[in-house]
């Protein structure tokens, strides 16, 4: 079975060598989006709710480039700077996640990406 390489303008570009997703039969594997604004290519930063929306939309591109939708998401690893961050981005994730509510991770990291405060990936199945 061969894999795809997901690539859409609509979200941002990867940052080093790697795709920005990559579909595999009926399944699709996102990299992690980080809150850049894919009109200016700039990271946004200072509040974690418009970040989360960021991240989520732009995952959303990638996903839609595959086939899939949020819906499709059966896994969901969310990385964060700061856990009293946690409730804010639960509360946009929340809005994005509402029917289906596929399995997650929540990971507190020391660094991420040009120094962003989120990142997120998924896992879907079409």
């Amino acid at each position: 079975m061969k894999s795809e390489v997901i690539s859409t303008d609509k979200a941002p570009k990867a940052l080093g060598p790697y795709s920005q997703g990559i579909k595999k039969g009926n399944m699709i594997f996102t990299s992690g989006q980080l809150p850049i604004n894919t009109e200016t290519g700039e990271l946004l930063k200072g509040d974690i709710k418009k970040e989360t929306e960021f991240v989520l939309e732009n995952l959303k591109e990638v996903l839609k480039e595959g086939g899939a939708t949020l819906e499709d998401v059966v896994k969901v690893t969310v990385f964060i700077k700061d856990m009293d961050q946690f409730s804010k981005i639960n509360e946009v994730y929340a809005k994005y996640f509402n029917k289906n509510k596929p399995a997650r991770s929540c990971v507190e990291v020391a660094r991420l990406p040009l120094d962003g405060n989120i990142e997120v990936e998924a896992m879907a199945i079409v």
